[in-house]
């Protein structure tokens, strides 16, 4: 049993095993929402994780509370891959387009959101602090490459975010459309070495 109250009647902390299921259950619900859309069945994310359903149903009791544990967990690691790839990448460039493919898994996840949520008000606050989040990071990311003198100082993190997202439109639905190659492409060419004329 996880959780639960001691009998001085305060919380107990779960244990490590079921903190284990949670996030092997989100880490494969993230990767099948990406691989095959939002409507993946749950059966599919329990396999994958190697729980069972009663284990995956105990901590997620509607498809919307794993959306959301899902989309939290990636906002988090977005936030959290930027000054790391700054760190490992040869360039700020190449780090910018790592952290973009990142992105866009995100936001393939994303755009199912708002069908498997109800709760519009819970949507909108999502996506508020997704923005908060994520704009400061891609600004970081854009200013190392702007130092760099490979970046291209008119373009601010929000607008290069948001040009993103709408070549991430679609991208769930159809298996021929290729996000990654066309965001790939848009930052080698904003973000190429610029020439002295």
């Amino acid at each position: 049993m996880t959780g639960g109250t001691n009998q001085q009647g305060t919380a107990r902390p779960r244990r490590a095993d079921a903190r284990r299921n949670e996030q092997a259950v989100i880490d494969a619900a993230a990767r099948l929402f990406v691989a095959s859309g939002i409507e993946v069945p749950v059966r599919d994310i329990a396999a994958a994780a190697g729980v069972g359903m009663g284990t995956l149903y105990r901590r997620f009791p509607t498809r919307a509370d794993l959306v959301v544990a899902v989309y939290r967990h990636q906002v988090e690691a977005c936030a959290e891959a930027g000054p790391a790839l700054l760190a490992q990448s040869a360039t700020p460039r190449d780090a910018l387009i790592a952290w973009a493919n990142l992105f866009v898994d995100f936001l393939v996840t994303k755009h199912g959101l708002a069908a498997a949520l109800q709760d519009r008000d819970g949507y909108e606050a999502l996506h508020t602090s997704f923005v908060d989040r994520l704009v400061p990071v891609c600004q970081q990311l854009l200013d190392a490459a702007n130092s760099s003198g490979t970046g291209a100082p008119q373009v601010d993190a929000y607008e290069l975010m948001r040009g993103i997202g709408n070549l991430c439109i679609g991208a769930g639905s159809d298996p021929r459309y290729n996000a990654r190659h066309l965001v790939t492409l848009l930052i080698s060419g904003v973000f190429a070495p610029q020439q002295n004329s």
